[in-house]
């Protein structure tokens, strides 16, 4: 899928390729366990009006996020991963997601183990359907439905800019 995407901009190009090189490097470069950068999925579930976003309250940060996390075995493609983890974080079905990439974002975080580790995150888009009954999983504090324009004060740069892709998609 990596192959065939290209990235918006220089910035976005630059990260495809690192995230190839990335797997070259490391066939277990899908997994978690991949130290000290591995791939993730992750998905912006957007209302059926396209004017709202649902991010969910990440209980170990403390900070509102897209849906999303680490690939597992029964993931066969990273947008399988996204789906899984969109359904699971939400408890939304009939999530539509599109096959496309919306862009690439790296960033530190620490895992589990206390270890720090890079998220090489592909980041989709996905539409909820109108009649959708969110419920937060075990990871969230609590989910909320954001307007484009009103996200959180804690919604760092990177959910910010995966917002703002999202509504580029959605109105060109």
């Amino acid at each position: 899928m990596l192959h065939d995407w290209a990235g918006a901009d220089e910035s976005q190009e630059q990260l495809r390729l690192a995230y190839l090189h990335h797997l070259v490097e490391h066939p277990d470069g899908m997994w978690r366990t991949c130290r000290p950068d591995h791939l993730t999925a992750s998905t912006v579930i957007v209302g059926s009006s396209a004017d709202r976003v649902l991010l969910t309250l990440h209980s170990r940060l403390g900070r509102w996020l897209q849906t999303g996390g680490h690939c597992e075995p029964g993931d066969h493609t990273l947008l399988a991963a996204a789906l899984r983890e969109a359904v699971e974080e939400s408890g939304i079905r009939g999530l539509r997601v599109d096959p496309v990439p919306l862009r690439l974002d790296r960033h530190l975080v620490v895992c589990g183990s206390g270890e720090p580790a890079r998220h090489l995150d592909v980041q989709f888009l996905a539409l909820a359907p109108a009649v959708a009954q969110e419920r937060a999983s075990a990871e969230s504090t609590a989910l909320g439905w954001f307007g484009v324009e009103a996200l959180p004060d804690s919604a760092d740069s990177s959910v910010r800019a995966l917002v703002a892709a999202a509504r580029t998609r959605l109105t060109s």
